[in-house]
């Protein structure tokens, strides 16, 4: 369940969606939180601008942190996003052994405008994470968070 002390982080996620959107990107933005609550890396999606299909920013922030995190700080760590983890990044999560995740807005959701604005599905089926990885703790999406991520992907059709 999302709870009131995720809010913040998730808020921060969808802030770095809108700049992904700003700077030509799908909107997608990610924190990672460590044990005692602090945003230790963030980034947000730059598949267009950077010409690289996989820089999802929750896949950045798991690249980041087996670079800089020892494997019980990932396992402690939290995930905050704006939208809920693709098979890649849910695997590579599950892989590198990180904590939990947040979401703002599911990959039904998603599917679901995507379908409704009249654009295509993507060329990887959309499946929840713990479907992908079924030992991560996962909670999402945010009652009224996820208006907002759909506000952001509704603005890519203007």
């Amino acid at each position: 369940m999302v709870s009131s002390s995720d809010i913040s982080y998730l808020r921060r996620s969808v802030e770095l969606a809108r700049q992904a959107l700003e700077t030509g990107n799908p909107p997608f933005g990610s924190v990672l939180v460590n044990a005692t609550g602090n945003i230790i890396q963030e980034d947000h999606n730059r598949t267009v601008t950077d010409g690289d299909a996989t820089l999802h920013p929750e896949l950045t922030l798991v690249i980041w942190a087996q670079k800089n995190l020892t494997p019980s700080e990932r396992a402690a760590s939290t995930v905050y996003t704006s939208g809920e983890h693709c098979p890649m990044c849910a695997a590579a999560h599950a892989y590198a052994g990180m904590g939990r995740i947040v979401y703002a807005s599911s990959s039904a959701q998603l599917g679901q405008w995507k379908e409704d604005m009249g654009q295509k599905p993507g060329p990887v089926v959309s499946l929840p994470i713990n479907q992908i990885a079924p030992g991560l703790s996962v909670d999402g999406p945010a009652a009224g968070l996820d208006e907002e991520v759909y506000e952001l992907h509704r603005l890519i059709q203007t």
